[in-house]
This record gives C-alpha cells, sequence and structure tokens, in this order.
C-alpha cells in the first residue's frame, strides 16, 4: 500500500470510503469537512492506495498540546490485513516530528472491534468524558440536540 498526502482528486473515493465504513453521521458533512482539513495541517490527511485506488484514510492533526486522529478508514474487503496499522504509524510518525507528545482519539460507544483495534496499537482508556460543543452545525443537528 502507498501512503500519500490526501488529493483534491481523491475527494470521491475517500467519501464513498467512509460511507462504507460507517464514519458518516449527517451533523458531520464529509465535504465541508475535507474541506475544512484542506485548510488546517493539509499534509497530516493521509491517504492509502492499493493499484491507484484509495483504500485507507486517516487524518491527524497536532494543536502544540494533543495530536488527534480522526477518518481512520480501512476498506471492507482490505481490512486484517494490517493497513491500519500502517495508516496509523505514518501518522504517528508525522506527528512524532512534529513533537507531539500524546494522540487523543475517539471512538464511539459500543463499537468494541475498533477499541479493540487501538487497544492492540497500544492506545488505552484515559478515563475521561469527551465533550463537544458544535459550532457549525453542517446542516443536520446531532440526536438528542436542538438544530
Amino acid at each position: 500500500m502507498l501512503i500519500r498526502a490526501f488529493r483534491e482528486e481523491d475527494e470521491e473515493a475517500v467519501i464513498a470510503l467512509w460511507h462504507r465504513c460507517d464514519l458518516v453521521r449527517p451533523w458531520n458533512d464529509p465535504r465541508k469537512d475535507i474541506a475544512r482539513k484542506a485548510g488546517a495541517q493539509p499534509e497530516l490527511f493521509l491517504v492509502g492506495l492499493i493499484d491507484g485506488s484509495v483504500v485507507a484514510s486517516v487524518m491527524g492533526g497536532y494543536e502544540g498540546h494533543r495530536g488527534w486522529i480522526n477518518y481512520l478508514a480501512v476498506a471492507p474487503e482490505c481490512q486484517g490485513r494490517g493497513h491500519g496499522r500502517t495508516m496509523m504509524m505514518e501518522a504517528e510518525r508525522l506527528l512524532r516530528e512534529r513533537g507531539c507528545p500524546k494522540i487523543n482519539l475517539q471512538i464511539r460507544r459500543g463499537n468494541t472491534a475498533v477499541t479493540a483495534f487501538y487497544s492492540h496499537l497500544g492506545y488505552r482508556d484515559d478515563d475521561v468524558v469527551s465533550m463537544g460543543k458544535r459550532l457549525d452545525n453542517d446542516d443536520a443537528p446531532p440526536p438528542n440536540e436542538e438544530a
């Protein structure tokens, strides 16, 4: 698998990948998320390609205190072959190069397979409450929240 920075021409394939991996939610417009990432550390938005086709993605970020991982995805037919680990290793390498001391990520409750994947890579539950506040609703309210 070849890993490189996301390019504009990857957008449709990446969005299709995210849908196939059940990462897209109504309150997160993937096109807006990609456009936002293009304006903030775009070199940390990676895609994995096999035979020229996008089969993996990961978005990294670093604000000077903690690194973050979002949108790690591997095409279902390519899972179990180490591609997710490889994508994470590259994202971690790039964050480490920037001086990042720790990476945070969020997993949806009940997603035990993904929790096990990250645990296998050395990630641990920080025993914290993750909170968020929408500043842009992307045209759809999250569940249990007013528009």
